[in-house]
């Protein structure tokens, strides 16, 4: 495997405040509210992002939106290229998602995989009125017909180089960074 320098700097901490507080604002507009609202953070930075939606939309709205977690592991077409004993880890929802609006969260859009997955496994678990996607980053090279309907900033990217998020629930550093092979 190659190794990777980082390139570019796309977004500070002040940075992807400003982009959750926005996405969390389209929220409450698209859905005129919060009612029957679930957040889904697909693991891993998924969960901390979902988290702090619900939390700025808190703080718009003062209401609770409730986060869930979703790990899609065994719901992936890479699954053998993976590893020969992957690690599930707990899939937990606030509440049943029938008949509620999701709002499915991650931090990169690519080829759109990782959502079809996650789709796959949200429908096994129950029959939501309606799925919405709230991504940091969209960076193109789509290999599926997926788009996010909240995107906190869209970035073309090469397919060769890697776009790195960085939060402090995970990393302790916050960041996304464009990350090119050297």
């Amino acid at each position: 495997m190659a190794d990777f320098i980082d390139k570019t700097v796309l977004m500070d901490e002040k940075g992807i405040h400003r982009a959750l507080t926005r996405i969390a604002h389209e929220i409450i507009e698209k859905n005129k509210g919060v009612q029957d609202i679930v957040l889904i953070g697909i693991r891993t930075r998924g969960v901390p992002l979902a988290e702090r939606l619900s939390a700025e939309i808190k703080n718009i709205e003062d209401v609770s939106v409730p986060v869930g977690v979703l790990d899609i592991t065994l719901y992936r077409d890479d699954l053998s290229t993976l590893a020969y004993q992957p690690v599930i880890r707990e899939t937990k929802f606030p509440c049943d998602i029938t008949g509620k609006t999701l709002v499915l969260v991650d931090d990169v859009l690519y080829t759109g995989r990782t959502i079809r997955a996650a789709l796959n496994a949200l429908t096994d678990l129950g029959r939501p009125h309606v799925i919405q996607l709230a991504v940091l980053i969209d960076r193109g090279h789509r290999e599926l017909p997926i788009r996010a309907d909240y995107v906190g900033k869209n970035v073309p990217t090469a397919a060769r180089e890697i776009i790195n998020v960085q939060l402090n629930a995970i990393d302790k550093k916050e960041q996304v960074v464009i990350k090119e092979p050297v």
